[in-house]
Parts: structure tokens; sequence; C-alpha cells
């Protein structure tokens, strides 16, 4: 495999202290006056979080932004499914928080595979993202003395997380979206929805604009720029089965990707301890229960494997193994979620499982609701324990939940430097769609502040960096040869696929590069395994451009075409996902690799050979990516093996 680890990576880092590193930047980074600021457009794809926050944002600074969504509205993004909260360093319960433990819990959280400066900067913007959202009106919980409330999270010792009962990311999607229709309202924002970018148009190695398609009528566009944002989240369907909305995929951040941005750390991906099991076949779509339950709920499974059949309320305690509290017994059932999903595995693998397929452990309230009341608890998690006996049909206040793991996010994205901006001058990255915050695990809370801190408080300021050189460019044309290029390439891709007129639906390649996906890159990863998968996935590639099935036609509104260039895509990314998997010989994070771990069957790092950033280079459909290599060096926090114990 070629690899690299020349110039072509540069972070951008400023230099000094790290606690001085980020007010710094600020006070010495280019601006673009107010008056210059009405001559830079620029486009904002997403509208979710990350997206919502930085439109709004760029639009009150004076930029004109244009705002892309495939959505009917940006309050149908999929930022409005996180339930538990938000996580910020304002050490309102006085238990010993700050931003330097916030810091440090979250590279520890990631396995020390993130990148220092950044995740300090996340920690130090966190609390100023709690003001403006309350400013805004975002109905947060409150204690007894009307205060903000806080609850805990995994993979810390300290109460951080604010939330709004188990619907933060709605509400907080709904104070973006205030935000945002204020801009769209005052002329600022100009929005398109059903609007889905399929390439991204590089003009001289800028990034000057997008091809987008019209969602309801077919028709392409092109929409030119100063600067282009990407805030289109990650790439968890990839599995078939995730938590992820149906619609959530990596077309925007791939097509970027095969225009030279690089793709950083695509095989690392976060499995969520709480959701409900798989049920049948026939799903397409798994429902996430909130970590936040794991600070009353108790996992278990029972101690002997002839228990699995019984009722959870008809096995005493004596014979129930609360596994996490026995391993891991500093942070209990609060671990970070890669732990507490291998351990649920390994319980499932020992023959432990409960349910009718055998892959679910207990989560249980009993002993919260004897200690506080089925009030205080309900109070706590009503709409969670509702979503819940809606779905099963049983009553977590009555007997315990069932749960196992199952994909939720993606710590992998595109290549960004520390202000934000891809390899690609122009082209810059926000929120899940980036790799850069949260290393080979993301701590629960963490996705609604970095995707708010990036659109809020850096963006606005990182930006200016770049665009204070573009003031003198004048309006960019779409006349461009580079976007007639960019365009045809994108018909001549619809026209490939109606060209198969073959005999399989799109959903078939979709769940069998899911299965293979799960089976040899999940939880558990072998090298036997990546390396059959690498091959069974070029083989589904094959398949899918010769045989695959698009019905009407791409002069309309066609949802079968949509998810077929989707589709495509996510073929594609399975293999460098898994070509990024076999190459890393280490288990890191939610990377676990079988063969590196320790004797109690943790993660196995290695230091000396893999820490760095992963940033991979397109070659070409039938080429091996290029691997470039970011050093992460760390000045502040003493990298050790990762304990929860």
């Amino acid at each position: 495999m070629a690899t690299n680890s020349d110039s072509t990576i540069n972070s951008k880092i400023p230099a000094g202290d790290m606690s001085v590193k980020w007010e710094d930047y600020k006070g010495h980074v280019p601006l673009v006056s107010p008056n210059n600021k009405r001559r830079i457009d620029i486009i904002i794809v997403g509208t979710g979080l990350a997206g919502a926050s930085a439109a709004a944002s760029l639009g009150e600074l004076g930029y004109n932004v244009k705002a892309f969504t495939f959505h009917d509205s940006p309050r149908r993004a999929h930022s409005i499914a996180a339930q538990g909260g938000i996580n910020a360093a304002k050490n309102y319960r006085n238990d010993g928080d700050s931003v330097y433990r916030l810091f440090y819990d979250t590279i520890k959280g990631g396995d020390y595979r993130a990148r220092e400066a950044n995740v300090h900067r996340l920690a130090e913007v966190s609390s100023g993202i709690i003001d403006q959202c309350v400013a805004q009106g975002v109905p947060f919980a409150r204690d007894y003395g009307g205060l903000l409330d806080n609850r805990s999270f995994g993979g810390t010792q300290v109460s951080r997380t604010f939330y709004a009962r188990g619907q933060t990311g709605q509400q907080l999607l709904i104070g973006a979206y205030q935000a945002l229709s204020r801009q769209i309202s005052l002329g600022a924002v100009k929005l398109y929805n059903r609007h889905e970018m399929l390439d991204v148009v590089i003009v001289d190695g800028q990034c000057r604009g997008i091809i987008a398609r019209n969602l309801l009528t077919g028709e392409l566009e092109r929409h030119a720029a100063h600067a282009v944002v990407l805030a289109t989240g990650g790439y968890g369907n990839v599995f078939y089965l995730s938590t992820n909305a149906m619609m959530c995929n990596v077309t925007a951040a791939w097509r970027a990707h095969r225009r030279g941005a690089y793709f950083a750390n695509p095989c690392y991906t976060q499995i969520h301890p709480t959701c409900i099991p798989v049920s049948g076949e026939y799903q397409s779509k798994l429902t996430l229960m909130s970590e936040s339950l794991r600070n009353d709920g108790r996992c278990w499974a029972p101690k002997n494997a002839a228990d699995c059949g019984k009722h959870p309320n008809d096995i005493p305690e004596a014979d129930r193994d609360y596994y996490l509290e026995r391993r891991y017994p500093a942070f209990g059932n609060l671990v970070p979620r890669d732990i507490a999903s291998r351990a649920a595995k390994a319980v499932c693998d020992e023959g432990r499982g409960v349910g009718s397929t055998g892959l679910a452990v207990y989560l249980d309230f009993a002993d919260a609701i004897k200690r506080d009341g089925q009030a205080a608890i309900s109070a706590r998690y009503g709409n969670l324990f509702e979503m819940y006996e809606k779905i099963t049909g049983e009553d977590p206040n009555k007997q315990p939940m069932r749960i196992y793991p199952a994909v939720h996010y993606t710590m992998g994205g595109l290549w960004v430097d520390y202000e934000l901006m891809t390899n690609i001058p122009g082209l810059y990255a926000c929120g899940e769609a980036n790799f850069s915050d949260h290393g080979a695990n993301r701590l629960g809370a963490s996705a609604l502040m970095q995707g708010l801190a990036d659109g809020y408080f850096v963006l606005p300021y990182t930006i200016g960096s770049y665009l204070s050189n573009e003031i003198r460019k004048g309006a960019i044309s779409t006349d461009l040869p580079e976007f007639a290029a960019a365009e045809q390439g994108v018909r001549d891709n619809i026209a490939r696929l109606y060209s198969a007129n073959g005999s399989q639906s799109v959903e078939s390649f979709h769940r069998r590069l899911g299965k293979i996906m799960w089976d040899k890159c999940g939880m558990g990863r072998t090298e036997a395994g990546l390396k059959q998968a690498i091959e069974e996935i070029k083989a589904l590639r094959s398949e899918f451009w010769r045989d695959v099935f698009v019905p009407g036609s791409d002069k309309e509104f066609n949802s079968e075409l949509e998810k077929a260039l989707r589709v495509a895509d996510f073929i594609e990314l399975g293999q460098l996902m898994c070509e990024d998997a076999l190459h890393r010989n280490e288990s890191c994070g939610g990377h676990f690799r079988e063969e590196y771990q320790t004797a109690e069957g943790e993660a196995l790092r290695d230091d000396e050979n893999f820490m760095y950033v992963a940033a991979w280079e397109w070659q070409g459909e039938d080429k091996k990516a290029v691997l470039h290599k970011e050093p992460l060096e760390y000045e502040v926090v003493k990298v050790a093996q990762r304990s929860y114990k």
C-alpha cells in the first residue's frame, strides 16, 4: 500500500501554550471588513445543527449565504433525533469540572487519537453554546431552584450534560432554525430546500461551487461561491441498519473526496450500546435509547445461560450479572460507548444474551424507581419510556428494557485543519462531516456540542482567514468550463445507473453491503475478515453497476434514483473503511481488531506505529487510495493505557 507523510498535510495548529492558542488565533487571524462581506458568497450544504448555526452566523456577519438541504425543511435534519444532552464545562454542580477536565475526558475517551488543539478549543467554547441556546429559548431542564440541571454521561465522573428531557437535539435544532429563519427573512441567507449536492466544482485548485439536483423536478443546477461548507453529517448508514435516519448518507463528503479532499480515519465507527435490538429481517432502521438512561438504569444479564428464557422479574438478584459494575467499578454503567458495547457483545457471545434472538441484555430501572419514585424517573425519561413501550409493547416501569449495540455515529470524515478547511482551499467541513474532535471514540453528548461549536463559534472566525484574500475576486461565474464539466459528470453518472437496467433493487444491494460491513467491519474486526470484506465489496460493486434497476426518470421526483446515487457512494466508502481498518494493526476506541487486545479483552493500542490521523487520497475507481499521515503530538495530556476500572 502506498503511504505518504509529506507536506501535503498541514494542520495549521497555532503555536503557543494550549490554553491560549484559540484566543491568540482570534486576535491575529485576518478579517474581512463589514463592507466587503457583502461581496463574498458562501454555500452551506446541510442544515442540521452545524449547517444551520453556520449559515445563521455567517449570514448575520454580512456574507451572502446559500443554504442547501435535501429535506423539505431544515427542521427535518437528523440532528433532531439526538436525545440525551449536550456537554459544557460550566461546573454548575461544583463537582470538579473545568475546561481542562472536559478536554482531558474527550482526549481519553477518544483513546488518544484526536488532535489536541481542536479538542481544547471545543472545551473552551462549550460554555458559550449553552448561553447562546438559553438566549434562543431552548427549554433546558432546570433543578428545583430554577438553575439549569445537569446529568452524567459515559466516560466522565462529573455532571456536565445539559438536556431537555429526551428531546435535546430537537430543541437545539429549533433554536438554530429560528436563527436561520431570521437571516432568511432578512435576505442574508437564501434557502434551497429539496436540493441535493452531487458534486463540488474545483477551479484552479480552489473550491468554487457545487452541482445540485432539484429533487422535485430532477433539474441539475450550478451554484457558485467563494467558499463551500459541507455540514452533511456522518456515514453510519453504510451499515444499512443503524440509528441514523434512512436519508442520512455520505454523498456530499464522498463526492468531495473524489475531487481530491482527503477522507480521514473512515474505520472509526461508534457502536452505541443502548439501542432497541433487531427484531426481524424486515427492519431497515434501529431505534436509539439515550445514553442518559444509564444514569439510573443498570445493565445486567443472567449469570446462567439456562435463565435467559425466563422473565427478567423472575430471575433473583443473586443470579444477575451486573457486568459493567463488575468489570469497571470506578465508572460502572457510565463507561464510554465503545467499552459498554463490547462488554454487551461479550456477554451475548458467551450465550447469556436475552430476547428471541439472544442478542440483547437488560437495562433495569427497578432500583432507581424504588429509590427516587416513579414520578421522578418519569420526569427524567418519560418520553423515552413511552417510545420504548410503543415499539416493544413492554413497560420499562414494570420490567427491564432490552438493549443491544447498534451503529450510531462516525468519528471519521473529511480531513480538516485547525480552521476546519479540507486540503482543498475554500472547501470546509463542519460537525460530524469532519474527523476533527473525537478521535477513535466519541463521548456521549459531544456531537451536539461539536456541531454547534463549529457553526456558532469556530467557522465564523476561521473562514475569514481564507476569504480575506477573496474580496478582489468578484462574483464567480457558473459559465466557467469547470462547472460545465462537473455537471456533465453528474449526468453521465445518472445515465450509467439507468443503462444497467438490471433486475435487482437498490435496497437489496444496500442491505447486502450492510451485512458485509457489520459482520466484518463492525464491533470486532480481524485481518482475515477485512480482506474477505474488501473482495466481497469489490464484487458487489461490479454487480451493482451491472444489474441494478432504477425505475422512473431522472427528469422528475424519484426517490429510488436518489437512493441509487447514495448507495453507489456507500459501496465505495465501505471498501475504504475496510482498507483503513486493515492497515491499522492496533485496537483503539471504536476500532477493535481482535488480534490486538489485552489479557482482559480491552483495546490494545500501538502508539509507536499508529499515533497518527490516516488521511486517504482518492486515486480512481479501480485504484488503491494513497495514505497520508498527520502525526498526533500530545503537548498537554500524558498518553496512557485507557482505563475506566
